[in-house]
């Protein structure tokens, strides 16, 4: 069966790129830095649904990701998540909070209305994420399926 994002994905975010493991989305919500990294695998709806390997590869990724966005956004807090009581497809929300966001210090969903990236402002989110990202699809290849496995 072949992968395929959940229709609430596709309405609600961007594609950035991919990694091993993971599709990661830019949540369409300008108010906070916010990533969603999907397993491409399918009917998965638990963390503990993986395989042990995949399990590992996700850890690696949230991690990864969680790193550069803290310091690409100089984040006060990462707030890391799998809810999915709205859509039951596996995703991790990975999200950069400050002090001053919207939502102080109460949680992101239901904080106020979503405001859309547009236009520039969008290509230069993406670009930014991006660079941030470029690293990390080698760095969370396991190490025994690395060309140079000795590197990390």
């Amino acid at each position: 069966m072949t992968f395929k994002l959940h229709d609430d994905l596709i309405r609600t975010c961007i594609e950035v790129q991919r990694f091993p493991l993971c599709r990661v989305l830019l949540n369409n919500d300008s108010n906070y830095p916010w990533i969603i990294l999907v397993p491409e695998r399918t009917d998965i709806k638990e963390i503990h649904e993986l395989s042990v390997t995949d399990r590992s590869i996700l850890i690696e990724e949230i991690a990864a990701v969680s790193a550069a966005m803290s310091s690409e956004f100089n984040a006060d807090k990462i707030n890391v998540g799998a809810l999915g009581n709205a859509t039951p497809q596996l995703h991790i929300h990975v999200i950069v909070r400050f002090k001053t966001d919207p939502a102080g210090l109460g949680p992101v969903w239901n904080a106020g209305a979503a405001q859309p990236y547009t236009g520039a402002p969008l290509d230069a989110m993406l670009n930014r994420l991006r660079r941030a990202f470029a690293k990390i699809a080698y760095s969370t290849t396991p190490q025994s399926q690395r060309a140079d496995p000795g590197i990390r």
